[in-house]
């Protein structure tokens, strides 16, 4: 019997290189669409552990759910990566209204990832409403002192990049409150990251940078529905009050985990080529697109590997990212113990844009190594993926960046990504299946391509051979 699998084996392996790349393709594919795991991994994730806040007991949960299941894949390492991470804590949900002509008009609000507490019953005061940090320079301590700054400046709508649009406006969350600060402020209220109008606040990562506890301020994203109330309100009542009431606080770092599995290259073995997508998730939904889904995908780009037959030349890596989401601790804790055990990382591919349909992929590479990937375009056209652009490729793979390797980002549609994104419908059903499964199929062709063809001008390593 031990003989017979070896036989076949060989005669799978044998297949496999006699195959063009575009069967190659179409067996990874086919493979994804028709045997996938990665929207029965999802469902673990988001529906059994849930959101999985850095430093929290879902977190762990979910390091040892991945571990547990990338063993079963049968790759040739698994391990964890001890990480030191933040530990943040909402508290109790947040409430918060504003009284104009005596009349209290409730709002929904979250407190943003990093924030202080307000006084235990809450903050009241007067606001003023700014577009950009121009305006509050300009505005001054004399008008700002003792108020409330409210960010109201949102997403531009008609960027098809939505990407550009949160970035054309993602400062006033992260940086609002060192601005304000400045001024006298007390406290802090932004308008959601949200192309969408709803009801739902959307939190993410803000900074108070190198300032002191005691000139902290609370700071809270407010949904986009209930901005425009707000901002029509001050138009009418310049003298209204806002009132909020937040319970978070931060902890002392607690110790996490990357988790990573490796299948070890035939040739180049001590040339590194990684996929990954981050662990950890905001707290008030389960995270399933951010980054459930490019957990997943990761996942099985290496299963995909090994149910195609397909027996990689360099040694393949997913990485399991902790903590993106308010540090980054994951991504350069990788990045350090490589370059502490002088590992050549030749491409490293990440999927944090969703679990939506995949369009193609943005790379952060020489000209040569575009080219290179420009001449693969017409393997990915039967599957509709046509986006080759050089650009970004993800947080966490990024501190890998060297002159000669290749980094990459997965590049779903994105028209509907930042309705979910960081706010409590991020939720496990709103991902489809097959378009989560041909994800995982469009990194894993990549990652295919790439190990097969090799990358433009790496330093030579010297390979040891088992």
């Amino acid at each position: 019997m031990k003989q017979l699998t070896i036989i076949l084996a060989l005669l799978l392996f044998a297949n496999i290189n006699a195959q063009t790349d575009q069967d190659v393709l179409k067996t990874i594919y086919t493979q994804s669409l028709t045997n996938g795991k990665s929207y029965q991994w999802l469902d673990h994730l988001s529906n059994k552990i849930g959101g999985r806040l850095s430093g929290s007991e879902n977190a762990e949960k979910a390091v040892q759910y991945t571990k547990s299941e990338l063993e079963k894949l049968g790759l040739d390492k698994v391990w964890l990566q001890p990480v030191m991470v933040p530990k943040w804590v909402r508290g109790e949900k947040e409430v918060a209204h504003f009284i104009t002509n005596s009349t209290t008009i409730n709002v929904n609000i979250c407190a943003l990832g990093g924030s202080i507490a307000t006084p235990k019953n809450g903050l009241t005061a007067k606001v003023i409403e700014v577009q950009n940090f121009e305006e509050l320079s300009v505005l001054g301590e004399e008008k700002i002192k003792g108020k409330i700054v409210f960010y109201n400046r949102p997403m531009q709508a008609d960027l098809i990049q939505t990407f550009m649009a949160y970035g054309g406006c993602v400062n006033q969350r992260y940086a609002g409150a060192m601005e304000a600060i400045k001024y006298g402020a007390v406290g802090v209220i932004v308008r959601s990251m949200n192309l969408r109008q709803d009801d739902l606040p959307h939190t993410g990562s803000m900074s108070y940078g190198d300032l002191p506890n005691n000139q902290h301020i609370p700071s809270a994203a407010i949904s986009t529905n209930d901005a425009d109330k707000l901002s029509e309100a001050l138009k009418k009542d310049s003298n209204l009050k806002f009132y909020f009431k937040q319970n978070c606080q931060q902890f002392d770092d607690v110790l996490s985990y990357n988790v990573i599995g490796e299948i070890t290259g035939t040739e180049f073995p001590n040339q590194y080529m990684i996929v990954g997508g981050h662990l950890d998730s905001w707290d008030l939904g389960d995270g399933s697109h951010d980054d459930g889904a490019g957990v997943v995908q990761s996942m099985d780009v290496l299963r995909l590997l090994k149910e195609s037959g397909i027996k990689p030349k360099h040694s393949i890596r997913v990485v399991l990212f902790m903590n993106e989401e308010n540090g980054l601790r994951g991504g350069k804790k990788y990045a350090e113990e490589a370059k502490a055990n002088k590992e050549t990382h030749v491409f490293a591919l990440e999927s944090d844009a969703g679990g939506f349909t995949p369009r193609g992929f943005s790379f952060d590479c020489s000209d040569a190594n575009f080219e290179k990937v420009l001449s693969w375009k017409s393997l990915f056209k039967p599957y509709l993926i046509h986006y080759f652009e050089k650009g970004g490729s993800g947080a966490d793979v990024g501190p890998l960046k060297t002159t000669s390797n290749v980094l990459a980002g997965l590049r779903p549609d994105s028209q509907r990504y930042f309705d979910h994104h960081h706010a409590a419908n991020d939720t496990f059903d709103a991902v489809n299946k097959r378009e989560l499964e041909l994800g995982a199929a469009t990194m894993t062709s990549l990652i295919y391509l790439f190990d097969k063809y090799g990358v433009d001008n790496i330093p030579e390593v010297k390979e040891f051979k088992n």
